[in-house]
């Protein structure tokens, strides 16, 4: 089984979004040297939290440091691009980077509609509702395939050629393991956004016809894992987590809070659900000791029938997050 990071450059209060992007690249750095797989880094827009809007702003500075791990998108939001400027990009990360680079595709917006409204160059109108041709378009280009009757098929003359990128498709949600499987994709599913995705995975898997691009299904869950030497530490460290995300399902932004005020927020929220009878739905994580996270990543990979697992690890201090990452690279034996 495989390891990889997705990285979503969370920012710590008190710091800023700048230090959050230099936090990202150092971790990669650690990443490569650790033996993980492959490094993704998120998109996200108009947030305090998370300091990557541009995932190809930071795939050249990540791959240009680092010599062996796989760099790529987790993922690019398709709606908001031309597939003809995406399939540039990462060609030329491609050319630039052979067999390093890849280019995992999501329908999400990555934020909220006002935001996703002022990403749009044409605002004349809401943009419309087609990343299933926006795929095809782009994955034409990627593999030099579109019909020639297509209006852009002579434009399939890529920067990076011959080096290509690998496509994989994200999702949370039915409808993408089901594009995954019609056009013969790995596909990459986020646990830590839907922990139900064990069916969804499971009937990629059945429907998967083969392409191009792969022979067989192959499937990446991403699950959030948080782990230090004792269990103790590790809860403490995922409080930081849990209040951000408890608050962001509400509708608040905030930046990564320091652990004891966490702590002082979760507690709060105890004492308010012991009072209320509604049921508290909550994120799957996996957080504890080495070998409780290893239990715990090994599961989620037989639950999902995956191939690869992708870590996603938000803490305040970055210097706990590499220490987790650290600490799963031993617990799995990968090799330095």
């Amino acid at each position: 089984m495989r390891l990889s990071v997705l990285d979503q450059s969370p920012i710590s209060e008190g710091s800023t979004g700048a230090q959050a992007l230099r936090n990202s690249i150092d971790l990669a750095r650690l990443a490569d040297r650790l033996g993980y797989h492959r490094y993704w880094v998120a998109e996200h827009h108009a947030t305090p939290m998370l300091a990557c809007a541009s995932p190809e702003a930071l795939i050249g500075p990540i791959a240009s440091v680092t010599s062996r791990i796989r760099v790529g998108s987790g993922g690019v939001m398709l709606p908001h691009y031309s597939p003809l400027k995406v399939a540039e990009t990462f060609s030329m990360f491609s050319g630039l980077f052979p067999d390093r680079i890849d280019l995992a595709l999501g329908r999400a917006p990555g934020t909220d509609d006002l935001t996703m409204f002022a990403l749009q160059r044409d605002r004349r109108m809401g943009a419309p509702d087609d990343f299933p041709e926006q795929l095809a378009e782009l994955l034409g280009y990627l593999g030099q395939s579109l019909p020639p009757a297509h209006p852009f098929a002579r434009l399939s003359a890529l920067p990076g050629r011959p080096e290509r990128p690998q496509p994989w498709l994200l999702g949370s949600s039915p409808q993408s393991g089901v594009w995954a499987a019609e056009r013969g994709l790995p596909y990459a599913y986020a646990d830590f956004i839907n922990p139900g995705g064990r069916e969804i995975a499971a009937r990629y898997r059945a429907e998967f016809q083969a392409s191009p691009w792969r022979a067989s299904p192959e499937v990446i869950v991403a699950v959030w894992i948080i782990c230090a030497e004792m269990e103790e530490e590790a809860q403490r460290l995922a409080s930081s987590g849990v209040m951000t995300f408890k608050l962001l399902r509400r509708g608040e932004l905030i930046a990564v809070p320091p652990v004891e005020r966490a702590l002082r927020f979760i507690e709060d929220e105890r004492r308010d659900r012991d009072r209320s009878s509604l049921p508290q739905a909550d994120r799957r994580r996996i957080v504890g000791s080495p070998s409780l996270v290893r239990e715990g990543i090994e599961a989620a990979a037989a639950e999902y029938g995956a191939d690869e697992v992708m870590i996603v690890t938000i803490t305040y201090e970055h210097e706990a997050r590499r220490r987790s990452y650290e600490l799963i690279a031993r617990a799995f034996g990968l090799t330095e």
